[in-house]
């Protein structure tokens, strides 16, 4: 019995694959080019989101590069003035 229906199985599957047209075989491949075509658009995609992206990542760290060092210029004229105000302070007392 056993036999039977494996072997009835085995014919069942043996004429799916012989009723394979080319109709399928052609839809098959515009399926596989419509996926491939969907992988590259995201693929563009998410390249062009990873370099907006480094883009204003770049921009971000060139303010607070420009921001550290008009701090750093600020400082520095500050530390000169008070210098420069000992410096004045030390003659007046030396007079």
């Amino acid at each position: 019995m056993r036999k039977i229906i494996l072997a009835a199985a085995i014919a069942t599957s043996a004429l799916g694959l012989a009723a394979c047209s080319e109709t399928t075989e052609t839809e098959s491949e515009e399926t596989v080019e419509a996926i491939a075509s969907d992988a590259e658009a995201a693929t563009d995609t998410t390249a062009e989101a990873i370099e907006t992206g480094a883009d204003q990542t770049a921009q971000n760290v060139e303010a607070a590069a420009d921001a550290a060092a008009e701090e750093a210029v600020q400082t520095t004229d500050e530390i000169g003035d008070a210098a420069a105000q000992i410096a004045a302070e030390a003659e007046e007392a030396a007079e």
